[in-house]
């Protein structure tokens, strides 16, 4: 099954050697619809306009290649798609391959593109890469650039690069974030101070987390965020109010999936109160997080708490909403956030670690993050 939604070449026609991206069919390509991989949106028509992101790679000598698959109007975690097919899942294709921007990281895993923008509200971007065993950098929120990206109007949404190392991250947020310093994303992060987050996760992921951080010799604490459940269910409140403002209108039309049905009419039920008590819990649980950042320069936890489930286990109603429980409260907080996969030992999978920084400082994850890929490589970061 494809991660492509439709392929073709654009830009970069006089290098061969151009490097190829993909993007998600929720960020428009002049020229092309921008369908949220749904049958709802199928007639849309084209855009008139490339997104400014696309817009930035095509200028920075990127070639796109085509439009990739999603979970239905980004709007859930499996990646499963009964209108357009389900992307495999590079590293095992029984397993779902992570939702929303599923193409995107199946995608980058497949090694069909060098990269691919996807978009993360509540781990769309970390999920997918996590399960499809590739890199994904959720930025800071408001940093890179939402003109031209379903839906125009969020609180949480985020778009960001998928990669298979760490220099192709760095060479696509140099191209779609004007103020993106390469010098900062490519020192060197020996030194840096890292706070390991206790969370519930599967002994083996925890295990992989943390002979990671062991094996790249940083100076690293035990640290707690006591909100992390709060941030969750108020990261959900907040999704789910804003989807139905984005999406409420198709609800009627009857040419929704059945998940995305029911959840969209779900969503409509969210109160005045509950998005208010929500707002309470964003603006706490992000001090909580900027105190943590002020007594070390990044925390690290596993991106996901197990490994992704099986297609047939999904279908069958095992719920995938825990596989957020990580990843979503950054969304809320709004702090810069990356997956780089890790090895599990006794397993060809591999886990997701996540890096949080603080807001602002997307180099100084990358950095982090490029110093764990060198560590594992066995080679000098430097």
């Amino acid at each position: 099954m494809s991660a492509f939604l439709k392929k073709f070449d654009l830009g970069a026609h006089d290098r061969a050697d151009a490097p190829t991206i993909a993007i998600k069919d929720s960020i428009d390509i002049a020229g092309y619809p921008t369908t949220a991989a749904s049958r709802a949106l199928a007639d849309a028509p084209p855009a008139p306009r490339h997104a400014e992101v696309v817009q930035r790679l095509l200028d920075a000598g990127w070639r796109i290649t085509g439009k990739t698959n999603m979970h239905e109007l980004a709007f859930g975690m499996t990646g499963i798609n009964d209108f357009c097919g389900t992307p495999q899942n590079p590293q095992d294709a029984r397993r779902i391959p992570g939702g929303s921007s599923s193409g995107s990281a199946s995608a980058v895993g497949l090694k069909l593109v060098d990269a691919a923008l996807g978009t993360d509200t509540g781990g769309s971007i970390r999920g997918p890469a996590a399960c499809c065993g590739v890199i994904g950098l959720k930025p800071t929120f408001g940093r890179v650039s939402r003109d031209g990206v379903a839906p125009n109007l969020t609180t949480l949404d985020c778009v960001g690069p998928f990669a298979r190392d760490m220099n192709t991250i760095t060479d696509v947020m140099l191209a779609i974030d004007p103020s993106f310093q390469a010098d900062k994303a490519r020192r060197d992060a020996s030194k840096t101070r890292v706070g390991i987050l206790g969370v519930d996760a599967d002994e083996d992921i925890a295990r992989a987390v943390a002979e990671a951080i062991r094996r790249a010799g940083f100076d690293s604490r035990s640290m707690q965020l006591e909100l992390m459940t709060g941030a969750f269910a108020a990261g959900l409140t907040v999704i789910n109010a804003e989807t139905w403002r984005a999406f409420g209108h198709l609800a009627s039309c009857g040419k929704l999936g059945t998940d995305i049905d029911s959840r969209l009419r779900a969503a409509a039920n969210t109160t005045a109160d509950e998005l208010s008590a929500a707002e309470q819990v964003r603006r706490t649980f992000t001090n909580e997080v900027d105190r943590a950042l002020d007594a070390c320069d990044v925390l690290v936890l596993p991106t996901m708490p197990a490994l992704p489930i099986t297609i047939e286990s999904a279908r069958a109603g095992t719920s995938v909403i825990g596989m957020s429980s990580l990843i979503r409260p950054f969304n809320l907080s709004g702090h810069p956030a990356l997956t780089i996969p890790v090895p599990i030992e006794h397993s060809t999978l591999k886990a997701g670690l996540q890096i949080v920084g603080r807001k602002g400082e997307d180099e100084a994850v990358c950095a982090v993050a490029a110093h764990i890929e060198a560590a594992l490589a066995g080679r000098s970061p430097n």
